[in-house]
């Protein structure tokens, strides 16, 4: 009878993560670059319950019972959001597969699917929280505009010159498996052995996606199938909660036995 009091707690606690999981979804719908999480669950070990032989014959009367349900993963899904307008300068969305590679603190490299730029004081191309872009590109600073074409070719209008310059060229990174990369927040990305390495080249080569300039990726959030989530992981909970109740009435029935 215990047995049952920890399976149906087991399930609680995981369509507890799961509703977590929904909900962090839902408050990042409006985050650029941001990818909806997938939670995967598992069945836990199963233990062996001999009954005594039958009239009949020997058979195999060991039954296997399981105990309960876990979280195994939650990975990232990395279907493209929708590409938004927005006329910046230095919004850059990407049209298909890759991320911008970035400078980290540390001196590793995260990755990004959000394109929101900025020039720093040094005139280097940065992300809102002054991760460096790499490979790096330096804006002049006399630079009166800055354009982008679809193979990331950077160019700047300066002083003194009837066509832009060119001052860079950006490159993407994809991934093995995109799905098994770490989130670290801030929509940042780190690989993993489950990911593989990164793989850079110019945009619109090797299945790699193609720039927009003046554009932002959206979040691939579905609100209608969140909400769905959620309430299937709601009534999961309930169910999970009506299997520790029913435990718990017939303990107390047990318990209360009179001879």
């Amino acid at each position: 009878m215990l047995d049952s009091l920890y399976i149906g707690a087991s399930g609680m606690h995981a369509q507890q993560l799961n509703i977590d999981v929904v909900a962090n979804n839902l408050a990042n719908v409006n985050t650029s670059g941001y990818k909806r999480n997938r939670i995967d669950f598992e069945d836990l070990l199963y233990r062996n319950v001999i009954k005594a032989n039958g009239l009949i014959g020997s058979a195999d009367n060991v039954h296997r019972l399981g105990v309960g349900a876990a979280i195994t993963s939650t990975d990232k899904v990395f279907t493209l959001g929708d590409i938004k307008k927005t006329d910046g300068a230095l919004d850059f969305a990407i049209r298909g597969q890759g991320f911008f590679e970035v400078a980290l603190p540390d001196g590793s490299r995260g990755y990004t699917r959000s394109g929101a730029f900025q020039v720093n004081r040094d005139g280097l191309l940065t992300t809102s929280d002054g991760n460096l872009l790499t490979p790096s590109i330096q804006v002049p600073a006399d630079a009166s505009s800055v354009s982008i074409d679809v193979n990331g070719r950077v160019f700047a209008k300066v002083a003194n010159e009837s066509q832009p310059i060119e001052i860079g060229q950006l490159e993407l990174a994809n991934f093995m498996n995109p799905g098994g990369l770490n989130p670290l927040g801030n929509n940042l990305y780190v690989p993993t052995q489950k990911s593989g390495d990164a793989v850079s080249s110019i945009p619109g080569e090797n299945g790699l996606g193609t720039i927009a300039q003046g554009f932002l990726e959206s979040s691939n959030v579905k609100l209608v199938e969140e909400m769905i989530n959620l309430i299937i992981a709601q009534r999961a909970y309930e169910i999970n909660a009506k299997v520790v109740q029913a435990s718990d009435e017939l303990l107390s029935i047990s318990n209360n036995l009179r001879r």
